[in-house]
């Protein structure tokens, strides 16, 4: 694991959030390998096999996500806006329908007009 600060100066919960960052990259670098081999292989078990493991990783990367959601205010907040909706996820972004989810977000535009 690298990290841009020293070491010793990054208070434990940084660490943390390193060390949760770290897993989840490896995890979707894991989740990519599998899908790719899943891909190409011409072996039905062995296809099936594969994509087995692709999906614990999707697991992980998800077990890891949500400990970041918990553990990271702005990864709450953004979670919030943009999962389960429907539509242009940019639509959501700039505060327009999204369908399902929350997706109702104030831009400066916005305040600009209040």
């Amino acid at each position: 694991m690298a990290y841009t600060e020293p070491y010793d100066a990054l208070d434990e919960k940084t660490r943390e959030i390193s060390r949760a960052i770290t897993s989840l990259r490896e995890e979707l670098e894991a989740i990519d390998w599998y899908n790719q081999r899943v891909s190409t292989s011409k072996d039905k078990d062995l296809k099936e096999i594969m994509a087995h493991n692709r999906d614990e990783e999707i697991e992980h990367a998800c077990l890891g996500l949500e400990w970041l959601r918990r553990n990271m205010p702005a990864f709450d907040t953004e979670l919030k806006t943009y999962l389960f909706t429907t539509g242009s996820l940019l639509a959501v972004e700039t505060g327009g329908q999204a369908g399902s989810g929350s997706g109702s977000r104030l831009t400066i535009g916005d305040m600009k007009d209040k």
